[in-house]
């Protein structure tokens, strides 16, 4: 054998040559999660999922029946379902016994359960995509200036008495408005082709102040009765609402739902860090965008008839997370089911908490995220070991 052969050939005792190594599996797909210095079986965490997912889907239906039979004219649990099987061409249950009761249901109560769903599911999953694109879990969608947007649109309608589109006007107006934040927001953010987290979050900053001071000068312009709109508005609330409100809301939920879910993978990639997604083939300044505007159109579209609902999009998806893992395609819809939950839990609390009177849902939640955020930004804190 020639020396060239020799060489060309590998000895038994020298090591194979590597091939190209393949992308490494992640954790839970090669069937254990990295916890500290060892890993423990994926399973634990799949029945979680399955258990987070079972028990939300389980308590949202309960909520759902439990609130459309809540009331001043109260309606049995059978009743309802009985009521909805009935609509379904079923003829199986009773039907409400008061003589009231079936347009109660699907008058008053059927449009506020499903608006707090929808508006719930929004706000949820309008955070969870924020923190995503982010890679920070204080992140939500008031980041962005929707909110404020949304708010000075609805008091500059308040204010100056317009009725160009009938009752929708507020609506209309809030929604224009939050999107139009959000466009501003980007714009002034972007330069050279490019968008830097910090500069989007400052600048977020500076239009919710902006927006503020516009509402704050706007409430000083208004008589008595703008004021108090204003306040009721900003604090939120999902009385009043009718179907009419939930076939306009329905639609860009539900668009912008299907398109967080179709962003998952790529948020994923994400948090690997800006360089290499760019390498695995993301568009990141195209992603980011993309997200804006799903956010803008899920929170403008949950506050145009509702008012300002704070805290969902903070705690909801924290919180999931902290059971499901981070991984966006779970994380997105288990979300957003949790958002439904709460705040239509919240609603429910809202309505029966003080007889005869409707809190506004948006002071609830506060109440409810506001401890909690101070709970997270000193976990944070410490896990992190300080700020930087």
């Amino acid at each position: 054998m020639s020396v060239d052969a020799r060489a060309a050939t590998p000895s038994a005792t020298s090591p194979a040559p590597s091939a190209p190594s393949a992308p490494a599996a992640a954790p839970e797909a090669a069937g254990t999660v990295p916890r500290g210095p060892g890993t423990v079986p994926a399973r634990p965490r799949a029945v979680r999922r399955v258990a987070l997912f079972a028990g939300l889907g389980a308590a949202l239906l309960v909520l759902a029946v439990v609130a459309a039979g809540t009331g001043q004219l109260h309606v049995p649990p059978a009743e309802v379902l009985g009521s909805v099987l009935h609509r379904l061409g079923l003829d199986v249950g009773p039907l409400p016994a008061h003589a009231h009761g079936e347009a109660a249901l699907w008058t008053v109560r059927f449009p506020r359960v499903v608006m707090a769903v929808l508006v719930g599911a929004a706000l949820a999953t309008g955070g969870t995509v924020m923190q995503g694109v982010f890679g920070n879990p204080l992140a939500e969608p008031g980041v962005v200036g929707v909110s404020s947007g949304a708010a000075v649109g609805a008091c500059l309608v308040i204010v100056t008495g317009w009725t160009f589109a009938g009752s929708w006007t507020v609506a209309l107006l809030a929604f224009a408005g939050g999107l139009a934040a959000t466009l501003v927001v980007y714009a002034t953010a972007r330069e050279a082709g490019r968008t830097e987290v910090v500069t989007l979050v400052l600048t977020g900053v500076a239009v919710n102040a902006v927006g503020g001071a516009a509402v704050a000068f706007l409430t000083f312009l208004g008589d008595t009765q703008a004021r108090e709109q204003i306040v009721f508005w900003q604090l939120g609330s999902l009385n009043g609402t009718r179907w009419a409100y939930v076939a306009v809301v329905a639609p860009l939920v539900v668009t912008g739902l299907v398109a967080a879910v179709l962003l998952a993978r790529r948020l994923d990639l994400l948090a690997l860090g800006e360089r290499p997604a760019r390498h695995l083939g993301v568009d990141v300044e195209r992603l980011r965008l993309v997200v804006v505007v799903v956010v803008a159109v899920l929170t403008a579209a949950a506050v145009a008839f509702c008012g300002v609902i704070a805290f969902v999009g903070l705690v909801v998806p924290h919180v999931v997370r902290m059971v499901v893992g981070p991984g966006h395609r779970v994380l997105v819809p288990a979300s957003a089911l949790g958002g439904a939950t709460l705040l239509l839990g919240a609603d429910l609390v809202a309505r029966t908490a003080v007889p005869y009177a409707d809190l506004p849902i948006g002071m609830l939640t506060a109440l409810v995220g506001g401890p909690f955020f101070f709970w997270l930004i000193r976990r944070t804190r410490r896990a992190a070991g300080g700020w930087a």
